[in-house]
């Protein structure tokens, strides 16, 4: 189905429920998130749970790399109270960004995780990189307009998804 391009490898509540451990004896050794409404609402800085993920990813060996389509300043400022390297106005879906965030990781994409809220930007960039995307549930749900609209979109791709999901679980 052409929607499938859309589907995240996993859908989750939140960043902070992955099992990062599990995934690392997997062999993954990187990860890519978004920022807003991913790790943080939309413009907040790094909250403590966001610095200690970072910190515990990092105590275990886990790169971590952030890819916004967000300015500079917002991007820079996030990025230094979790300490990881970022790319700003990113341009996701596009796969240029998604690979260069995996090779200044000195990773493979299949060794790398992208964890972000959007189906159409986060998700689909990372499945056209041949990176694992988590799609994680907003944290707040009052957004721009411009991402409102995309929402309802998202939620028509998602039910197909979780139609999938359930038939594979038979």
């Amino acid at each position: 189905m052409m929607l499938e391009r859309f589907y995240p490898r996993e859908w989750k509540d939140s960043a902070y429920d992955i099992c990062w451990e599990e995934w690392y004896q997997k062999g993954m050794r990187g990860v890519i998130f978004d920022i807003d409404n991913t790790l943080v609402m939309h413009g907040a800085p790094a909250s403590e749970r966001a610095v200690a993920l970072f910190s515990r990813l990092h105590a275990m060996g886990m790169k971590t790399f952030l890819l916004s389509n967000n300015r500079e300043a917002r991007v820079a400022s996030f990025a230094e109270q979790v300490d990881s390297p970022y790319i700003y106005k990113a341009g996701k879906p596009r796969k240029r960004n998604y690979l260069k965030a995996v090779r200044l990781m000195g990773c493979r994409p299949d060794e790398v995780l992208f964890v972000g809220d959007q189906l159409f930007t986060d998700v689909y960039g990372a499945n056209l990189c041949g990176i694992y995307g988590i799609l994680v549930k907003p944290i707040d749900p009052r957004e721009e307009l411009q991402i409102v609209l995309k929402r309802y979109l998202e939620a028509a791709v998602l039910y197909f998804y979780k139609r999938k999901e359930k038939r594979n679980r038979r």
